[in-house]
């Protein structure tokens, strides 16, 4: 399998290559997105609790955003390191890193436990002091998906086994199971069972836990190339560091996801006017642009291998055609879902503005509006996730965290605070992330730009001084 992965990454068409590759990880990131989008499309419409038990979600967001980079970025260090012994033919370094890299994630799941059952309360209570009703749905829903966090963990971990040896299409079966169970579950527990919030965290999680059911049985059904044992699980220090190599960069990228929407969330609590309406609506419109995002992040992890691969084989047109042909069809992505959110946005919001009260057609009003401005930095957002997969390929580091940085924190908090100044905020505001993303754009153009031709000069002078 490894051998025809292989095969393909070199001689297949780029520009078929790229799609080729991409579109199985662009439908799981995407459907990992769509768990928490389903859960607020869910509570929002409970009724009278359906205002509260939103802002309860977005005050809660954060931490399930860090879940998913501590995973997602362990993930992408494990399939690194264990795609290479594979090709290695090590076997027993392939076990070794299956076994440590399921150790890493039972670490991981613990420091999660601890958190739910000690600091899930303290966590919503920073964002918000005078609402009880928020704080407490808060509090249950992420005290819930921490301590049951072992499905999300551990889906992550075996996904990773999976991708290593190719076998994308039972992952995203994978996903598909959990997205289905949880739609299924929210509704049974959210109405019905009359569970609230809880019940929307108990539909997650147990959606989780049944992708990560899938995966484990299609790896030792089907993944005879990754074996480990017992013994397996031992840590071992360098096989530990490895997978922290690669980890902790994609760890950070997709880490400041929780920052930004933790700190908008702080700056719109400042507010005098209008405070629970912007952090209702932003709560709603950040988990629905996660769609977008996703994709484009699973269009950038592909980019990522085929970078990786042809540059280690010293093909540098390769590289060329996939850095070019990797920005158009990412820009083609985000171009797709900005024409279907702007033709959809009140269809969009609609979904989450049918909760009984005075604030229901405020909110969702708001989302539309949200929705019509923020959408047009999709494609610009693109570029910028493209570019960051192919300096990753190239074995950058810092650039890649430096152009996250840009677009989650530095460009979008001064934005964000210098409009919420303005007795117009409640527009303005939504600028701030597609003037974040133009922004940001720009410089990744001229960063990946220079990067790529300084790593191919490298390699061009090699290759000449091994000629010699």
């Amino acid at each position: 399998m490894e051998k025809a992965e292989s095969n393909k990454m070199q001689s297949m068409s780029v520009k078929k290559l790229v799609w080729n590759m991409g579109l199985p990880m662009i439908i799981s990131m995407v459907l990992q997105a769509l768990y928490n989008i389903v859960d607020t499309a869910f509570v929002i419409n409970m009724g009278e609790e359906g205002i509260n038990a939103n802002l309860a979600l977005t005050y809660a967001f954060p931490v399930q955003i860090f879940m998913i980079a501590i995973g997602v970025g362990t993930g992408i260090g494990i399939n690194s390191l264990l795609s290479r012994y594979l090709g290695e033919g090590n076997k027993k370094k392939a076990g070794e890193t299956a076994g440590n890299g399921l150790f890493m994630g039972l670490i991981i799941y613990l420091v999660f436990l601890l958190f739910g059952l000690f600091a899930s309360k303290a966590f919503i209570k920073m964002q918000v002091s005078d609402n009880e009703e928020a704080i407490q749905m808060g509090s249950d829903y992420l005290f819930i998906v921490c301590v049951l966090s072992f499905g999300q963990v551990g889906y992550t971990i075996f996904e990773r086994f999976l991708l290593a040896t190719g076998k994308t299409l039972y992952s995203t079966i994978g996903q598909i199971t959990g997205a289905v169970a949880n739609i299924i579950l929210d509704y049974v527990f959210i109405y019905p069972l009359k569970m609230g919030v809880k019940g929307a965290a108990y539909a997650t999680a147990i959606g989780q836990c049944l992708s990560c059911l899938m995966d484990i049985i299609f790896h030792y059904t089907l993944n005879k190339e990754v074996k480990f044992g017992f013994k397996d699980l031992k840590p071992n220090h360098e096989t530990i560091l490895g997978i922290l190599k690669m980890g902790i960069p994609a760890a950070i990228m997709q880490g400041l996801l929780a920052i930004m929407m933790l700190g908008v969330n702080l700056i719109l609590g400042t507010l005098n006017t209008n405070r629970e309406l912007l952090q209702d609506s932003f709560g709603i419109y950040y988990k629905i642009q996660q769609i977008p995002l996703f994709a484009a992040f699973g269009m950038s992890n592909a980019l990522i291998s085929i970078v990786s691969y042809n540059y280690g084989m010293k093909e540098n047109d390769r590289v060329k055609e996939t850095y070019k042909w990797g920005l158009i069809d990412t820009m083609i992505v985000g171009l797709a879902f900005t024409i279907i959110f702007e033709a959809c946005s009140t269809p969009i919001a609609s979904l989450f503005g049918m909760a009984t009260g005075s604030s229901s057609s405020g909110i969702m009003n708001t989302v539309t509006l949200a929705i019509r401005i923020a959408s047009v930095g999709f494609v610009f957002m693109a570029l910028s996730v493209s570019t960051q997969g192919v300096l990753q390929g190239l074995r950058y580091v810092y650039s890649p965290i430096f152009i996250s940085l840009l677009r989650l924190a530095i460009f979008v908090f001064s934005l964000v605070f210098l409009f919420t100044l303005s007795s117009k905020a409640t527009t303005l505001l939504w600028l701030s992330f597609p003037l974040s993303e133009l922004l940001t754009a720009v410089i990744s153009f001229f960063i990946g730009r220079s990067s790529l031709k300084k790593s191919l000069n490298q390699k061009a002078v090699q290759l000449t001084q091994e000629a010699n």
